[in-house]
């Protein structure tokens, strides 16, 4: 998210410059004690607090799992590497919302844009804008960072192939809502050029081993003066839709950013809201089989109810 000075701001919220823009993101967000979380290596000279826990979250549990928490990241990425191959074949709509919001907490401009995330007709997956009103932003713009976060950051996937780019470190067993998890500390080994990374916590079913809450923050940050590009932590729900898979459905976020001006902009602080919303999940019509715990299960079952409700 960028400081808005002297810029043209486009129908998808992106912006061209007649002068270099300087932005500096932190999310300010009340957590629980002991919750904050520092920044990875990359960015050991900054830190965060993640998004509160609420009433839903019970007591952390920090007693030794009888399984090896090796065994556990192990069956989880695994389980999540399913999630994925699954989730290829679906389509979906997200409703994405990013607003400023003034000193009496009234909403000065608004992003808002609906995607529904489909097939085409060779069979490619693809994001089609159905409702993109006019982007009324005035005090800040959307950088490319924060449109790739909406779009894969946030739903956050943990697999097999991607694991081994994290340290994953066992935190306790906690429930959210009725649903016992295990939960984990994620961070970035180290950060490559143009990848984006969680920062953060995850929250793992117990029992179906995949990941049904995710907080933190999508890193790195460019910290370079007149460059300054910082993200926020975030909060993602996810909920079981085809009584298999838990999908994400629901992603919330609000905080401060301060921008720190520079040579062309002057420093300011601006409160931003997010909310990201994931719905209408279809399974696409194709002979792909879908398989869970080594079993096909292309036709869907009936979901359970118990499940962890996102706080709106």
């Amino acid at each position: 998210m960028d400081d808005h000075t002297s810029t043209f701001i486009g129908s998808r919220g992106t912006a061209r410059e007649e002068s270099r823009k300087v932005n500096r993101r932190i999310w300010m967000a009340v957590a629980a004690a002991g919750l904050c979380v520092l920044a990875s290596s990359a960015q050991d000279k900054d830190s965060f607090t993640p998004m509160a826990l609420d009433a839903g979250f019970g007591h952390m549990d920090i007693t030794p799992p009888a399984t090896p928490p090796e065994e556990i990241i192990r069956k989880f990425a695994a389980k999540e590497s399913e999630f994925q191959e699954a989730l290829n074949h679906y389509t979906y709509r997200r409703i994405a919302r990013v607003e400023t919001v003034d000193d009496d907490n009234k909403v000065d401009g608004q992003y808002y844009e609906v995607d529904d995330v489909i097939f085409d007709p060779s069979g490619k997956r693809v994001e089609k804008v159905v409702f993109a009103p006019q982007n009324t932003l005035q005090r800040v713009i959307m950088s490319p960072s924060d449109m790739q976060d909406i779009q894969r950051g946030y739903p956050f996937v943990l697999t097999t192939e991607d694991i081994g780019q994290y340290d994953v470190k066992y935190v306790g067993r906690q429930k959210v809502d009725e649903v016992d998890c295990y939960v984990f500390e994620v961070a970035p080994k180290q950060i490559e050029k143009n990848k984006r990374y969680l920062q953060g916590r995850i929250w793992v079913d117990a029992t179906d081993l995949q990941i049904v809450v995710t907080d933190g923050r999508m890193v790195p940050d460019d910290t370079r003066k007149n460059h300054e590009d910082l993200h926020p932590p975030f909060m993602t729900w996810r909920q079981q839709v085809d009584g298999h898979y838990w999908f994400p459905v629901y992603t919330k976020g609000e905080g401060i950013l301060h921008f720190a001006g520079g040579n062309y902009s002057m420093a300011q602080d601006v409160h931003i809201r997010d909310t990201v919303k994931y719905t209408e999940y279809k399974r696409f019509g194709s002979t792909a089989k879908i398989i869970y715990e080594g079993q096909d299960i292309t036709t869907p079952k009936n979901q359970p109810d118990q499940q962890p409700k996102p706080k709106q």
